[in-house]
């Protein structure tokens, strides 16, 4: 007769696996190979375990989806990052709650207390800036919480990102290389913003260690900025500094602004002025002249923190993404300069 007293937590403890590891070898999970599926399925039968999957959620109180809370829903990079991690945690049997912030701290702090009465398995948020009580929810939240496209000097928990101060200074080092000295940035100003004021900050800190003038910065309004406020930001800035040789842009649909309204007042690009963005949107491959970018590899971002959860989640799972440590884990991301014939190269090299 089966042993209708045994709990998916005992059958956990005799296959030598988690709750979770078990629970996706009953759901067919693709991230459970097929000899710890068919161990967990045979033991099952042994010891007499049914599975039943309402139960089992109910027991463990697991909902099986992650809460994501991004900036705009309409960023190529953002969307890109979010297709890319719902993927992967779908392959791990998670699913994900979508949120947007409008670029406000003070909606994101909402959309944390409102995500975390839903209880996610895992929160991941965008950037490294949140507001006191939004920073409180986050670290009593219990569950694995992820910053991501930031690196923040004082995270709340994991980090899953980059510097966007550095990214910028890989750019202006490239300038300056090129021979650029008057250099000006368009956007970053002010605001809820803090990846695009960091950038400004890596702008102003590598004009600074080259020995160059930092006070070109021209802001193009509230995030986020289009190609319309970066055509009206290039044209301001040739009001305020017509003998601007290069311009840094905070964004690739900044840029692309600055290069049409270039192309309206016959400014040859780079000749007359070297234009490089920030993103690699796919805008900037396609432009003409094509647009020197940053990469920020936003389909690495949603990999790597999707991979994070999992494993944090269940320390048997196959992905390596979490080293065996103790504490907060920090994943670096490697950006990619990516110069091409806006700044003089011939060629891109996408």
């Amino acid at each position: 007769m089966a042993r209708t007293s045994v709990t998916m937590k005992d059958l956990a403890k005799a296959a030598d696996v988690s709750v979770m590891t078990v629970s996706r070898a009953f759901k067919a999970d693709k991230s459970i190979g097929a000899d710890t599926r068919e161990r967990i399925l045979r033991l099952a039968e042994q010891l007499g375990y049914v599975f039943d999957s309402t139960a089992a959620n109910f027991r463990n109180q697991r909902t099986d989806f992650v809460s994501v809370i991004l900036p705009s829903i309409n960023n190529a990079n953002f969307a890109e990052t979010v297709d890319v991690l719902s993927t992967q945690l779908a392959l791990g049997g998670m699913q994900v709650l979508l949120g947007y912030t409008g670029y406000s701290l003070a909606r994101e702090e909402a959309l944390i207390d409102q995500m975390l009465r839903r209880k996610p398995e895992a929160i991941v948020v965008t950037g490294g800036q949140h507001t006191p009580d939004a920073r409180k929810l986050l670290a009593k939240a219990g569950i694995p919480v992820i910053e991501t496209w930031d690196w923040p000097q004082d995270p709340v928990q994991h980090v899953v990102g980059f510097s966007n101060a550095e990214a910028i200074q890989g750019v202006v080092d490239h300038l300056v290389d090129r021979g650029y000295a008057r250099i000006s940035f368009l956007g970053g100003e002010q605001g809820d913003d803090f990846r695009g004021m960091e950038r400004r900050a890596g702008f102003v800190a590598a004009m600074a260690r080259h020995g160059l003038a930092a006070d070109r910065l021209v802001p193009t309004g509230p995030a986020p900025a289009s190609m319309k406020e970066g055509a009206a930001a290039l044209a301001l800035m040739l009001d305020r500094f017509p003998d601007t040789r290069a311009v840094v842009c905070a964004s690739d649909p900044i840029a692309f602004g600055a290069l049409t309204e270039c192309q309206r007042r016959g400014i040859d690009v780079p000749r007359d002025l070297a234009i490089a963005g920030f993103g690699a949107y796919e805008i900037a491959a396609i432009s003409h002249p094509r647009l020197t970018t940053i990469d920020p590899m936003p389909s690495e971002i949603g990999l790597r923190t999707a991979n994070l959860i999992l494993r944090l989640l269940d320390p048997t799972a196959p992905e390596p993404e979490a080293p065996e440590q103790e504490g907060p884990i920090r994943i670096r991301i490697d950006w990619k300069l990516i110069p091409s014939e806006s700044t003089g190269e011939s060629t891109g090299t996408r």
